[in-house]
């Protein structure tokens, strides 16, 4: 286990230098932000000044070097918009966008693995062609238009839900949670359920081809003629056996939904990460950028690792050939 470890930390790192590398000279090419930070009606001596003080006097080459210098001290850069700290601004919008995600992924495991084990267990049933036919309408159908949907039934036609917004919060552990209090619930219904279709598309159907495939298999052929009760056939043997892949599936659209929250937190004004990476992007601000880009490759390896070890924990055949192996 160790030994996995150590591969994907160093795995991770190798990652992470080289999307620094992309995206850093990726905005060089794309513009200059000096550009959209200074108006037009700043004269020649005042633009070189801010040049020269943001360092973009000096070749690429060197500012990246000096970028590197700064993060293995633990600097990332001040973002040019907001002269904070770049990770301290992404810092202050995560847990908003933390939020939003394990509640999209609440709502698909609540309600995807349910109709996916019911589409599975009765396929030729009419409610589980109605369901399998939902979900390739969650596929296909663009996240932005749903949103605009959801906020024309329910907030502008039924009055029932916000717009937008995050709410009212609460205090947990020195963060600010929109959970803790009703007010803010209702904020979080919207985009949520907006951000979970997707997932909950991909749930039912990963849920249904699990179940058609391990239904056939001996073990649970040999549970029914035991005798044992049908609901205990399912719940034990058929659902268990069907959880082991949707763990990987799942942990790996958790870090996907953070990554590209950004559309639904733009439609539904959610102050989180994915609307600060937007305005940085519109703006150029490569420090915000760059460790946004980090913060998720770094969440991304520490869900990977947690798939990793919940995969061990629920299929016994990994744990083995680990250990033939070693």
């Amino acid at each position: 286990m160790s030994g996995a470890i150590l591969r994907s930390v160093l795995q991770a790192l190798a990652v992470l230098l080289l999307m620094t590398v992309i995206v850093f000279f990726g905005l060089h090419m794309i513009g200059n932000p000096v550009d959209t930070l200074i108006g037009p009606d700043v004269d020649q001596v005042d633009r070189l000044r801010i040049i020269k003080e943001l360092g973009f006097d000096q070749p690429i080459w060197r500012q990246y070097l000096a970028f590197l210098n700064g993060a293995l001290h633990g600097n990332l850069g001040n973002s040019f918009v907001y002269n904070e700290p770049a990770i301290k601004l992404i810092f202050q919008r995560l847990p908003a966008t933390l939020e939003l995600a394990f509640a999209a992924l609440i709502l698909a495991v609540l309600i995807g693995i349910p109709l996916g084990l019911l589409a599975g267990l009765f396929p030729e049933n009419v409610f589980s062609r109605m369901i399998m036919t939902g979900s390739i309408l969650g596929f296909s159908l663009p996240t932005f238009w749903i949103g605009l949907m959801l906020i024309m039934a329910f907030s502008v036609s039924l009055g029932w839900l916000p717009s937008g917004g995050r709410g009212e919060t609460a205090g947990l552990f020195g963060v600010q949670w929109s959970w803790l209090t009703v007010d803010g619930l209702r904020h979080l219904i919207l985009p949520a359920l907006n951000l979970s279709l997707f997932k909950i598309s991909l749930v039912i159907r990963l849920t249904r081809a699990n179940v058609r495939e391990v239904l056939p298999m001996d073990f649970v052929k040999f549970a029914r003629a035991k005798g044992l009760a049908p609901l205990r056939v399912v719940l034990m043997y058929v659902l268990r056996n069907t959880l082991i892949p949707l763990v990987t599936i799942l942990g790996l659209e958790f870090g996907s939904t953070i990554a590209f929250a950004v559309v639904t937190e733009s439609i539904f004004a959610w102050p989180g990460s994915g609307k600060l990476i937007l305005d940085s992007i519109n703006a150029l601000d490569r420090p915000v950028i760059v460790t946004y880009m980090m913060v998720i490759v770094c969440l991304f390896v520490t869900l990977n690792l947690i798939v990793d070890v919940l995969y061990k924990l629920l299929d016994p055949r990994v744990r083995v050939e680990a250990e033939v192996a070693a």
